[in-house]
């Protein structure tokens, strides 16, 4: 497994799984724990958006992306991890959406536009660190910043 040693996003995952199977009995804590954390660097963005050096933005929408890259690989490859298709399809969708709106944010940045970004990842946290099944955020986003129905159904069944 060559490739491991040569792809820094393998290693990542990689280090990350050992870390959490080591030092955290329940994994879903874990993946709370971290959106908290991406959580504080952009609301420290938010507040500091004048300030901000060069380069922190994208660093932290990069920290922000590679977590929701690990769910969504994880509801893409894992058909058989217990999750039923409509919560992994929404996993997807909801990934998509987060991508998209920091592509955006790169494109034409303005520190309004992450408070999506805060309000998806407290409300996925909060769902994770919970004892309930539920990885979706609990209340959705407002309806004017929600990706829309139209075209972005996301069949995984398969």
């Amino acid at each position: 497994m060559s490739h491991n040693k040569d792809n820094p996003y393998a290693q990542a995952a990689g280090a990350y799984d050992t870390h959490a199977q080591a030092h955290t009995p329940n994994q879903r804590e874990l993946e709370g724990r971290v959106l908290l954390k991406s959580n504080r660097m952009l609301q420290d963005l938010v507040k500091n958006w004048e300030e901000r050096p060069k380069g922190l933005l994208e660093e932290t929408l990069t920290y922000n992306r590679r977590i929701w890259m690990l769910f969504y690989d994880t509801a893409i490859e894992n058909k058989d991890g217990g999750r039923p298709n409509d919560l992994r399809s929404n996993i997807i969708n909801l990934a998509n959406f987060i991508f998209k709106r920091e592509m955006e944010i790169l494109a034409d940045p303005k520190k309004h536009q992450l408070n999506i970004l805060i309000s998806i990842n407290k409300e996925v946290s909060a769902g994770l660190m919970t004892n309930n099944d539920a990885v979706a955020p609990k209340t959705p986003p407002p309806a004017t910043q929600r990706p829309t129905a139209a075209g972005s159904s996301t069949d995984i069944s398969g």
